[in-house]
């Protein structure tokens, strides 16, 4: 990998990280303002450490649904990373302290910047700046945010109570450019909005992500367009 290309990787990666810790400052405040304190609030983001599912959580718990049907929604959101797992093992081709410490790195920002890569040198440098650009300056968002938040009183006031749904849309929308997910995110918003006025909060979080896994399992295509070629293997 020349000296350009590795440059080019890691100033992508602190763009991301930037981008990312911006709504982790709202994420902060919404989770002070949903009833967390500010360490649990930073302990989620330590250890959960995957946005969307942060967010599902205290979405629930301040929507007055209980912390179990949060944790359902959490949980269910998160197993995408394990998915993305199931993808980047065999491509980073790590073994032992090293794959533990990129499972806690495996989010979609890390993924995202390291399956599209044309060998293995990039892809690694991908994941692991990308996923350490996003680590620390979500944490450090999150504990802004979060002392913030516990200062300025109703978040309502400063239009954050709109963040997390802000936040899952913009998650959302670059996925929207095929018809197959668009398909997806119609029928899932419709059932989620068919049972706003009759479930408990959280539920049709649950119900719109089963929308979603069906559709990829039904559509799913034998090809895989982020496949690095043969020609490069690991050492």
């Amino acid at each position: 990998m020349d000296a350009g290309t590795h440059k080019g990787v890691i100033n992508d990666a602190i763009a991301v990280g930037i981008a990312t810790g911006v709504y982790g400052i709202s994420f902060g405040a919404i989770s002070v303002a949903s009833g967390l304190t500010v360490w649990q609030t930073c302990a989620l983001s330590l250890l959960m450490f995957t946005g969307a599912s942060q967010y599902a959580l205290v979405g629930v718990i301040g929507a007055g649904g209980a912390p179990m049907t949060g944790a359902a929604a959490a949980l269910l959101l998160g197993t995408r990373n394990a998915l993305y797992g199931l993808k980047l093992a065999p491509m980073l081709g790590w073994k032992g302290w090293r794959r533990l410490g990129a499972a806690q790195l495996t989010i979609d920002e890390s993924t995202a910047m390291s399956v599209l890569r044309p060998t293995h040198a990039q892809a690694r440098l991908g994941f692991v700046s990308t996923g350490l650009s996003v680590f620390v300056l979500w944490n450090a968002a999150t504990l802004f945010g979060a002392v913030l938040g516990d200062r300025m009183g109703d978040p309502r006031v400063w239009g954050l109570d709109a963040a997390v749904g802000g936040a899952f849309l913009a998650l959302l929308w670059p996925r929207l450019s095929s018809k197959t997910n668009r398909i997806a995110g119609v029928l899932g918003a419709a059932l989620a909005l068919s049972l706003v006025q009759f479930t408990p909060a959280g539920v049709p979080v649950l119900a719109a992500a089963t929308v979603a896994i069906g559709m990829g399992l039904l559509t799913r295509s034998e090809t895989d367009p982020t496949e690095i070629p043969d020609e490069e293997h690991l050492p």
